[in-house]
């Protein structure tokens, strides 16, 4: 009778390491969740972390998502125009801005740019033993480095996405307009008719979740750094590929929560 191949350690292996990694994250989560509930917030190392986090990251996500927004009219308008439809223009620039392509672009902007820096830094300071030195005067690594980022992260990215939607809509409204001779007014009364404020708060929501996927997958790699410079380099690089990663995950369960089957409403 014929053995039956049972699976090696070394091909294991890899699911071990997801799986330890993930257990990681998760504790690291529950650890700041109750640093939170219990009042340990260092103010102004939050404000710090708000104006590196969101204030420095706003310029290139307004770059980033009006051409966007920009691409996304330039893909459609002149098609709706010819099928006479281009009353719909205004509102479907508006409506997969609101509910994917403001959250989503934004988070992934912020997670290459803040991530790798969360996790360059904490990297660095646990390879030269600061983060050891904190442990040794009594003080949490997790109430000192991680709380006042992961705060920052959860709070700014829905107000920098706010700024997103303009932005793309903006850009929308600049192609479609000057490029494709949409009427705009007729743009505008798309976008209003057609843009319901659940779109907007329910995009908003999934921004908090991914803000916090970028600050724990940042702090939590740049505190398991190990290997000197090289490790330091490895984790930045892992923060930005699992952050993004992440994001998309749960941007579909979210948007399967959220929105489901329902479709725009176009009469």
């Amino acid at each position: 009778m014929a053995e039956v191949s049972q699976p090696s350690g070394a091909a294991l292996g890899p699911v071990r390491e997801f799986l330890d990694w993930l257990g990681e994250l998760a504790l690291l989560f529950f650890r700041t969740l109750g640093a939170l509930f219990r009042g340990r917030i260092l103010f102004g190392e939050s404000l710090r972390q708000m104006q590196v986090i969101g204030v420095a990251s706003l310029p290139i996500t307004l770059v980033t998502i009006s051409f966007s927004g920009m691409v996304l009219a330039l893909h459609t308008a002149n098609q709706l125009k010819q099928l006479g439809v281009d009353w719909l223009i205004g509102g479907i620039v508006a409506v997969s801005m609101a509910r994917e392509a403001a959250p989503v672009l934004t988070a992934i902007v912020v997670a290459a740019r803040v991530g790798s820096s969360i996790a360059a830094e904490l990297g660095t300071m646990v390879v030269t033993e600061q983060v050891d030195a904190l442990r040794s005067l009594g003080v949490s690594p997790v109430n000192y480095l991680v709380v006042p980022r992961f705060l920052a992260a959860v709070l700014m990215l829905p107000v920098l996405t706010i700024f997103a939607n303009a932005a793309g809509v903006g850009g929308g409204y600049i192609v479609s307009v000057f490029g494709a001779g949409v009427d705009g007014a007729v743009f505008v009364n798309s976008a209003r008719n057609l843009l319901e404020p659940n779109d907007l708060y329910l995009g908003l929501i999934k921004t908090f979740v991914f803000g916090a996927i970028i600050a724990l997958v940042g702090c939590n790699q740049g505190l398991r750094t190990r290997g000197g410079a090289a490790g330091v380099g490895r984790s930045t690089t892992a923060a930005v590929v699992m952050s993004i990663v992440l994001v998309y995950i749960a941007d579909y369960f979210l948007a399967e929560w959220m929105f489901g089957s329902s479709s725009l409403n176009y009469q």
